[in-house]
């Protein structure tokens, strides 16, 4: 029975990250075409004044913040995935952790988009720019996390209740309520 239980789970993975290749081959294509008509151009106006192609070579994070840190980069990139494995690995394979699942692929497509360019090239490939406002210069995978973020935030805050999120962290368990006789009220124990 346990071994049913851990196919079944390997096939979950595997189709997940299935999604999660896709997801990356989509990021690299987009760099790639960034690189073969944006590389040494003029920024490219998409939307005058507001939103433009544009060709960046990003050694950092946003607005160039940790420019050179490529090893702080890799390795925090590295625990990320790490983190990520273990999530979902805990996940239970029921129909109320999809949203999980989806979002940590995203999240982990978005990683690994960016983790590529930095071992590859030693940099990033930006090219979307928000010319309204001073905004960095981000790619596909950026988008990724963003959305995946985001997307963590509302269902971690309003769709999972606490004892559906103790399942990500180790002997975190529901803490059972009895009536409290002297006051008459529930009580924690």
């Amino acid at each position: 029975m346990e071994e049913n239980q851990t196919k079944k789970r390997l096939f979950t993975v595997f189709r997940y990250l299935f999604g999660a290749v896709l997801l990356v081959g989509f990021d690299q294509w987009t760099k790639s075409l960034a690189v073969a008509h944006l590389k040494g151009q003029e920024a490219y106006p998409v939307i005058k004044g507001v939103f433009e192609l544009s060709y960046l070579e990003n050694r950092g994070m946003a607005w160039g913040l940790l420019s050179g840190q490529r090893y702080v980069f890799l390795i925090g990139s590295v625990l990320i995935l790490l983190l990520i494995a273990y999530a979902f690995w805990k996940a239970p394979s029921t129909r109320r952790y999809l949203p999980a699942r989806l979002i940590l692929t995203v999240l982990c497509a978005g990683a690994v988009g960016n983790l590529a360019d930095r071992l590859v090239q030693g940099y990033v490939v930006d090219f979307f720019s928000l010319t309204l406002i001073d905004f960095p210069v981000f790619n596909v995978a950026d988008c990724y996390v963003v959305a995946a973020g985001i997307a963590f935030v509302i269902f971690f805050l309003f769709y999972y209740k606490d004892e559906e999120l103790a399942v990500f962290l180790p002997g975190r368990r529901k803490k059972k309520s009895t009536p409290d006789k002297n006051r008459g009220e529930d009580a924690q124990i």
